[in-house]
């Protein structure tokens, strides 16, 4: 693997499958520059072909801030032009985790604002410190998200919810994410890695093609009919059932042991 400027990559001692992803710029509040977005596309891609991996954790370096959203101060003064070829690059980071082959989760340390809420939202799961809040303020400054937010929080939450968030352009706290059901739980601090490591330990014990086919279910599944979405569930099931780890899966249970997935 590479080595980044702006981010941190580390593989589990304890189950080898699970990556963790570390945004580090801790002075800026891990505010996204454009040569994050470059080294989240680099990681990303890489990460894609990795054999090993099977769930991702995505969270960032320090306790105050996820992620900010946009470096407003390397913003400053760019042309339309400049502004526009940075937003490429953003929009390329961000569609590579929407549509990651294997779970990816947040653990979402600090303030999660703008394209940092975005960067939760295009996560599978989420993770949140008690501490920690979440927001899209993109209307007070004149703009409206432009990385998911308008589309992905509608439908994680209410849509009279998610209008008023994006409307006011305000914060919200942990407890309120978790109650509108936005994050999977809530954890201190100095819990919330061993909490987000726990689940993506659980999960990555797992049938890599499973997940990846469950995955593709419920996200193509969603943004169409039932009977369609059906037939995607279908298509994924018979592509699980003609495989190797069915079965391993079979074996291994009559044997009573720990299944060996080969991922086909």
């Amino acid at each position: 693997m590479s080595k980044w400027e702006t981010i941190t990559l580390d593989q589990d001692d304890v189950t080898k499958g699970v990556f963790t992803l570390t945004l580090n710029r801790p002075d800026a509040m891990n505010a996204l520059n454009t040569q994050m977005a470059i080294d989240l596309i680099d990681c990303l891609d890489q990460l894609k072909e990795n054999k090993e991996l099977r769930v991702l954790v995505l969270t960032a370096s320090g306790e105050k801030g996820f992620c900010v959203g946009a470096d407003l101060k390397e913003r400053n003064g760019m042309t339309n032009d400049q502004w526009k070829r940075q937003h490429d690059f953003f929009e390329s980071a961000y569609k590579l985790i929407r549509e990651f082959p294997y779970p990816v989760i947040a653990a979402v340390n600090g303030y999660a604002l703008g394209g940092g809420m975005e960067l939760a939202l295009s996560c599978d799961l989420r993770v949140i410190s008690s501490h920690a809040k979440m927001g899209l303020p993109e209307v007070t400054i004149g703009i409206i998200p432009g990385v998911g937010g308008t589309q992905l929080l509608p439908r994680s939450i209410p849509v009279g919810v998610a209008k008023e968030f994006l409307f006011r352009g305000n914060h919200m706290t942990a407890i309120r994410a978790k109650e509108l059901g936005l994050v999977n739980d809530v954890a201190e601090i100095s819990e919330l890695l061993d909490k987000t490591l726990d689940i993506a330990r659980d999960i990555g014990k797992n049938a890599p093609l499973a997940l990846k086919s469950i995955k593709q279910s419920v996200n193509n599944g969603l943004q169409t009919d039932i009977n369609t979405a059906l037939n995607i569930e279908l298509d994924q099931y018979y592509k699980c059932a003609n495989s190797e780890d069915r079965l391993e899966g079979i074996k291994s249970f009559n044997e009573k042991r720990q299944p060996v997935w080969q991922g086909q």
